[in-house]
C-alpha cells in the first residue's frame, strides 16, 4: 500500500503544477498545455517536462524518506563537501518550515545555538 501511495504522489504532484500552471495562462485545450510547459521550465516546452520529472522526483523521494531525512541528507551531504556551517546554519534559518524541524537539522548537522 505504500509503494502505490508514494507512485499516486509521484504522478499527482506534477499534474497539480501543470493545472495549475495551465489555469494561469487563460487558454483552453491544448494551446494551455503547450503555453503551461513553455512556461515552467527553461528552454521551452522541453524544459518544462524535464521540470515536471524532477518534480515527480522528488515527491517520490519525499514520500519514500520523509521531509526530515530528506533534509539532514541534503545538509549533511553539503557540510561534508566543505560549505561552511555557518553558511548552512544560516540557510536553514530561513527556510519556509517549522522551527522545530529546523532545530532538528541544525542539531543533525551541528549548529550551535
Amino acid at each position: 500500500m505504500d509503494e502505490i501511495v508514494s507512485k499516486l504522489a509521484g504522478v499527482g504532484l506534477p499534474a497539480i503544477v501543470l493545472l495549475i500552471t495551465m489555469a494561469s495562462t487563460g487558454l483552453a485545450g491544448a494551446a494551455a498545455i503547450t503555453a503551461a510547459l513553455a512556461m515552467l521550465g527553461p528552454g521551452g516546452m522541453v524544459g518544462g517536462i524535464v521540470l515536471l520529472g524532477i518534480i515527480g522526483l522528488a515527491s517520490d523521494a519525499l514520500t519514500k524518506y520523509g521531509l526530515t531525512a530528506l533534509l539532514q541528507g541534503i545538509y549533511e551531504e553539503r557540510r561534508r563537501r566543505g560549505e561552511s556551517l555557518q553558511n548552512l546554519c544560516r540557510e536553514i534559518d530561513g527556510l519556509p518550515i517549522t522551527n522545530e524541524l529546523k532545530l532538528v537539522i541544525r542539531n543533525h548537522i551541528g549548529c550551535s545555538r
